[in-house]
C-alpha cells in the first residue's frame, strides 16, 4: 500500500505542475489574440482539475479502506 500511496503521490504532483503549464499557456494564447486555442486550452485544464479532484477522492478512499 506504501507504494501505491507513493505512485498517487507522484501522479498528483506531475498532474498538479501539468495544469499549472496547460493555464499558463491558455492565458498566454488569450491574450496573444489565439481564442480558439485558449479556449481549447482552457478545457483541458478544468479536465485536468476534475482529474486532481477524482485522484483525491481515490486516495481518500483508498485510505478510508473504502472501494
Amino acid at each position: 500500500m506504501a507504494t501505491a500511496r507513493a505512485e498517487l503521490s507522484s501522479i498528483n504532483s506531475t498532474l498538479v505542475e501539468l495544469t499549472a503549464r496547460v493555464s499558463t499557456l491558455a492565458e498566454d494564447s488569450r491574450d496573444g489574440g489565439d481564442p480558439d486555442l485558449a479556449a481549447a486550452l482552457f478545457t483541458v485544464e478544468r479536465d485536468l482539475r476534475a482529474a486532481l479532484r477524482r485522484l483525491a477522492r481515490a486516495g481518500a478512499d483508498r485510505r478510508q479502506g473504502g472501494r
